[in-house]
C-alpha cells in the first residue's frame, strides 16, 4: 500500500506517515495504532511495533457487533429512490427521539441501536431526498440520524463509518441552516477529529460551533438545549487540552462549560451529549487521567454520585475512568473492581472500550494476589481473549 494511500486512510498527511516510518515522531499511541493495524488488515500489533510479542488487535480492539453489516449497508446504500409518497417527517422525529431514549437506558444499547437503526437511517435519507416545505425538517431529523449512528459505529473496527457519520451528520446540518444541528455535528467530528490526533482542527472546529450559536444564547425563547450543546463543545474544547496535556487551557475549558451546566440547572441533560451537572464533573475525571494526574480524577470521582448519570452507557463509561485513574495509582484491585462494576452496569460499554481492554490485558499478566479468577471471570465476560 502505498504511502499516501494509507495515510488517506487514517486522516493524515504522508508527511505525517513518513515521520513515524523514519523515527522522527514518536511512535502513535495505542488508538492510532490500531487504526494503522486495521488499514493494513494485520491481527497482530506486533507487526508494528516489532518487540516480537504477539498482541492480537482484538485484545484491545473486540470484536465487531453482530449489526454491523446491516448498519454500514444502510449507510452505503447510495441507489435508494425518493419514497411515492410524503413522508410523515413527525413520526421519523418521534422515532428518533425513542430511539435516543432506547440508547441511553439500556446495558445492551449497542444491541438495541443496531435493531433500530437500518430502518431508520434508510426512512430519513428518504424524506431527506423529497423536495418540498418539509424538506429542511427532513434534514434536521436525518442529522440526528446520523449523530446517534456515530454512538453505534464508534469503537469499532470499522473508522471509515465513524468519519461518514459525523461527516454526513455536519452537512445535513449546514444543508438545513440551522446552527444548532451544525453544532450537534461539530460536537461529534470534534471527537473523530481528537481521536485522530488532529487537535488544532478540532479545537477549531468546536470553537466556531459554539460561537455560532453565541448571538442566540441570551435571547428569549432560546431552547436550552441550544445552551447545553454550547457547553459540550466546550467540554470537549477542555478534553482535546488534555489529551494534548495542556493543563491549564484543559481546566479554562471545562470552567467555562461547567458555568453553563450550573446555570442550565441539576435536571438538565442534553440527549445526545448527556450534558449536565453531574457529566461535567465525571468529564474532571477525565480531564485527571488523561494529564497523568490520577489523584486529581479520583478525588472528582469521590465528590459526587455516579448514579446521578442518567445515560447507562455513559455511566459505565464514567467507572472505566475511574478504573484508568486507579490503574495509573498502581492500585490493581480498585481498578478492576471499577471495571467490574462498569461491566454489570453495561456491557456493550466495557466490551468495545479500548482502555477497559488495555487495563484488563494487564491485569491478566501480572494479576491482583489472590484474584486471577476474578480476573479471568470478567476478561470472559467482556470478550477478551485467552493469551
Amino acid at each position: 500500500m502505498s504511502r499516501p494511500v494509507l495515510a488517506g486512510l487514517l486522516g493524515r498527511s504522508p508527511e505525517w506517515l513518513k515521520a513515524v516510518e523514519n523515527g522522527r515522531l514518536q511512535p502513535p499511541r495505542l488508538p492510532m495504532l490500531l487504526r494503522i493495524a486495521r488499514a493494513l488488515e494485520l491481527e497482530d500489533l506486533a507487526d508494528l511495533t516489532g518487540n516480537g510479542h504477539a498482541v492480537p488487535v482484538s485484545v484491545f480492539a473486540g470484536e465487531q457487533h453482530s449489526a454491523l453489516s446491516d448498519v454500514q449497508a444502510a449507510l452505503t446504500d447510495y441507489r435508494m429512490s425518493p419514497p411515492t409518497s410524503p413522508p410523515n417527517v413527525r413520526h421519523l422525529e418521534e422515532r428518533l427521539r425513542q430511539a435516543w431514549i432506547v440508547r441511553h437506558a439500556s446495558p445492551d444499547h449497542r444491541t438495541q441501536l443496531g435493531a433500530l437503526l437500518p430502518g431508520l437511517i434508510k426512512d430519513a435519507q428518504g424524506a431527506a431526498r423529497v423536495p418540498g416545505d418539509g424538506s429542511r425538517q427532513a434534514r434536521r431529523v436525518l442529522a440526528g440520524v446520523y449523530q446517534l449512528a456515530d454512538f453505534y459505529v464508534a469503537y469499532q473496527p470499522a473508522t471509515e463509518l465513524v468519519w461518514m457519520v459525523a461527516d454526513r451528520a455536519l452537512s445535513e446540518g449546514y444543508a438545513a441552516d440551522d446552527p444548532y444541528v451544525i453544532a450537534c455535528g461539530a460536537w461529534a467530528m470534534t471527537q473523530a477529529l481528537r481521536d485522530s490526533g488532529r487537535w488544532e482542527e478540532a479545537i477549531a472546529l468546536a470553537r466556531a460551533a459554539a460561537e455560532q450559536l453565541d448571538p442566540y444564547l441570551d435571547r428569549d425563547g432560546t431552547p436550552d438545549d441550544w445552551r447545553g450543546i454550547h457547553g459540550a463543545l466546550y467540554a470537549e474544547i477542555a478534553y482535546v487540552h488534555a489529551r494534548r496535556g495542556r493543563h491549564g487551557d484543559a481546566w479554562a475549558n471545562w470552567e467555562k462549560a461547567e458555568l453553563t451546566a450550573r446555570a442550565l440547572g441539576p435536571g438538565y441533560r442534553h440527549v445526545q451529549t448527556s450534558f449536565s451537572v453531574p457529566v461535567m464533573t465525571a468529564h474532571a475525571t477525565t480531564l485527571g487521567v488523561e494529564l497523568r494526574r490520577p489523584g486529581e480524577a479520583v478525588r472528582s470521582a469521590h465528590s459526587f454520585d455516579a448514579d446521578l448519570i442518567a445515560s447507562v452507557p455513559r455511566r459505565s463509561r464514567h467507572f472505566i475512568e475511574v478504573a484508568r485513574a486507579h490503574f495509573q495509582r498502581e492500585e490493581s484491585v480498585a481498578a478492576l473492581a471499577l471495571l467490574d462494576k462498569s461491566a454489570h452496569t453495561a456491557p456493550e460499554t466495557i466490551r468495545y472500550n479500548g482502555y477497559a481492554r488495555q487495563i484488563l490485558h494487564a491485569l491478566r499478566e501480572q494479576p491482583p494476589s489472590g484474584m486471577r479468577a476474578e480476573v479471568i471471570e470478567l476478561c470472559e465476560k467482556v470478550g477478551l481473549a485467552a493469551a
